[in-house]
């Protein structure tokens, strides 16, 4: 039977179970970050990312309804990245779509759920999966850590390019800006989460098979959109011919 790590030695694990796997190092990232990408590609990961993280809140209420009443501190977490998510000044897909209308596509395109690529839509099932049906603590570990912890080390390498090499303004890339921070706070809440709860091999062992499963999803994703979107772009010009033009 494994043992328990003390939480140092569970910390290190998660951090070394998503090594090698995260979305920062994924081609759409990179050439994102070395200003090889067009305004027509980001429209395209807007219309995408829209429909990951779009309904990250009702993730998150799926794991707040699995949480045990004695979880307080992790209830009360959930409850507050829901409202940041969806009733704070200004809901952050409403900062995505202002992006998305500065890359030269519209709202109604990047609600579509039609213009996500398949492999969007898998990223948007699993995270609905885990959310619903796995343990509560495992289902933190994989959104809030495995995919949201990520956003700051991602953004921090995205947004200097938008406004330097891309010529987006600050209003227009506010979405970035402000994951940077509050994404940060989550990721670190989440960890604390996690470490206080896992209090078993068994739950220990279950959150790092979630943590690398939800790296792998995020990076797969972010290499699909250079898939589809830059490297085979002529696929993605009749895609888009087929439901009309941005």
């Amino acid at each position: 039977m494994a043992k328990l790590l003390d939480k140092s030695q569970f910390r290190a694990a998660i951090k070394d179970a998503m090594q090698g796997r995260e979305a920062k190092d994924a081609s759409f990232s990179v050439a994102w970050s070395n200003g090889s990408l067009k305004r027509e590609h980001f429209a395209r990961w807007a219309e995408n990312h829209y429909h990951y993280v779009g309904p990250f809140a009702d993730y998150l209420a799926h794991i707040y309804a699995n949480a045990p009443d004695h979880a307080t501190e992790a209830k009360d977490f959930l409850l507050q990245n829901m409202y940041e998510e969806e009733l704070a000044d200004i809901r952050h897909t409403d900062l995505l779509i202002r992006f998305a209308e500065a890359c030269g596509t519209t709202r109604a395109r990047v609600q579509d759920p039609h213009n996500m690529n398949p492999v969007t839509r898998g990223l948007q099932g699993w995270c609905y999966s885990t959310a619903m049906r796995s343990n509560w603590i495992a289902a933190t570990a994989a959104l809030v850590v495995g995919l949201e912890s990520q956003v700051p080390d991602i953004y921090r390498r995205q947004y200097p390019p938008l406004l330097e090499k891309y010529g987006f303004t600050e209003d227009e890339a506010e979405f970035f800006e402000l994951h940077i921070t509050s994404d940060e706070v989550h990721g670190e809440r989440g960890y604390e989460i996690v470490l206080r709860h896992a209090d078993t091999p068994e739950l220990q062992e279950l959150c790092l098979e979630a943590v690398r499963d939800a790296a792998d999803m995020r990076f797969s994703y972010t290499k699909a959109l250079y898939d589809y979107y830059v490297k085979d772009f002529k696929h993605a010009d009749s895609e888009l011919a087929a439901v009309g033009s941005v």
